[in-house]
């Protein structure tokens, strides 16, 4: 199984429906995590809301550092940010020398608007990573090149 840690800033919102989105659809072959450069403390109960709305566990999840996977004795084979503020910062060096990618998603939860709005905003986001999680998926991760693997998880990383 390949080890997949999804970054974002705050690790409340994209990275914890990134990491839940893999972990319902990547079982057997992947196992998923997150973690943030500035981790709130808290995931943001509409990812949680959005994640059981579209039939995935919402429980749990924590909003944690990427420090914590610095020094664990599992290798992470794939390192995706999924904020644009996380792929602009200097990772901490993971043990397993991993392949690196960034897959930039629109941040919901500054989105203003009424409850209904918000829901839609939330599901839109999800949307992106879901088709994203569904394409790594499909992938043959366990018979790809580093590099041909880098090349698809880029063109994976502009799927809308």
């Amino acid at each position: 199984m390949k080890n997949v840690l999804f970054l974002c800033t705050g690790n409340s919102c994209r990275s914890i429906m990134a990491e839940g989105l893999l972990k319902h659809y990547g079982k057997g072959k992947f196992r998923a995590f997150s973690a943030g450069s500035f981790p709130s403390g808290k995931v943001h109960p509409m990812s949680l809301a959005t994640l059981e709305r579209h039939g995935i566990s919402p429980l749990g999840y924590e909003s944690k550092s990427w420090g914590v996977f610095k020094d664990v004795a599992m290798d992470i084979d794939m390192v995706i940010t999924v904020c644009d503020n996380a792929a602009g910062e200097t990772c901490p060096i993971f043990p397993g020398a991993p392949v690196k990618a960034h897959w930039g998603a629109p941040d919901p939860a500054h989105f203003q608007g009424t409850i209904t709005e918000i829901e839609k905003e939330f599901d839109r986001v999800f949307a992106i990573l879901e088709r994203r999680i569904k394409a790594l998926v499909l992938l043959p991760v366990e018979d790809m090149a580093k590099s041909a693997l880098i090349e698809k998880l880029q063109v994976i990383g502009k799927l809308e």
